[in-house]
C-alpha cells in the first residue's frame, strides 16, 4: 500500500512539474523564435521593422518563419539593405508577407492547394508537391509550433510578395 501511495504522489508530482514547466515556456511567437536560435535574422528584422509588440499582440497569428539558413540563401547584402532605417516599408511588406491572421494548423491544409491573404494584404499560394507542403516557393520543414499568441510553421526560403 505504501508503495502505491508513493507511486501516486510522484505521479502527481510528475504531472505538476510538467503542467509548471509547460506554463514556463508558454510563448508568443516572438518569444518562441527568440527561444529556438534558428531565427535570429528573423528576430533582428521583426525588431528592425517595429514589429514586435505586434507579433507578441494577442492574434492569432500564423508565421510562416525562414530560418537563419533561408534568409542566407538571399542574394548577398539583401538582409543589410532591408535592414536600412530607409527600407523600413518594404522590411514591413515582406515579414507581414509572412504572417496569416487566425490560426491556420497543417491539418486545415493537408492535400489542399490554396490560397490565404496576408497581413500584408497579398495572398500566398499554398500547395502539396511531392508530399511537401509550398508556402509560394518555400517549404515547410516543421508544422505546428503552437504558441499562445497563434502558430508558427518553419519555411526554407524567405518568401517575397510583389511590389
Amino acid at each position: 500500500m505504501t508503495r502505491l501511495r508513493n507511486l501516486a504522489a510522484a505521479a502527481a508530482f510528475t504531472v505538476s512539474a510538467f503542467a509548471l514547466s509547460a506554463q514556463a515556456f508558454a510563448a508568443d511567437v516572438v518569444d518562441a523564435a527568440v527561444a529556438n536560435g534558428n531565427f535570429k535574422t528573423l528576430v533582428a528584422a521583426v525588431q528592425a521593422a517595429g514589429l514586435v509588440d505586434t507579433l507578441k499582440g494577442k492574434g492569432p497569428f500564423t508565421v510562416f518563419a525562414p530560418t537563419d539558413e533561408a534568409f542566407a540563401k538571399l542574394p548577398a547584402g539583401t538582409v543589410d539593405m532591408l535592414l536600412k532605417p530607409e527600407n523600413k516599408d518594404k522590411l514591413v511588406a515582406i515579414l507581414t508577407y509572412h504572417v496569416v491572421p487566425g490560426k491556420v494548423m497543417a491539418a486545415d491544409i493537408a492535400g489542399k492547394d490554396t490560397k490565404a491573404k496576408t497581413v500584408q494584404g497579398s495572398e500566398i499560394t499554398i500547395t502539396t508537391k511531392d508530399g511537401a507542403v509550398m508556402i509560394d516557393n518555400a517549404k515547410v520543414t516543421q508544422a505546428d509550433i503552437v504558441v499562445d499568441n497563434g502558430v508558427i510553421h518553419v519555411i526554407d526560403a524567405v518568401i517575397m510578395p510583389k511590389m
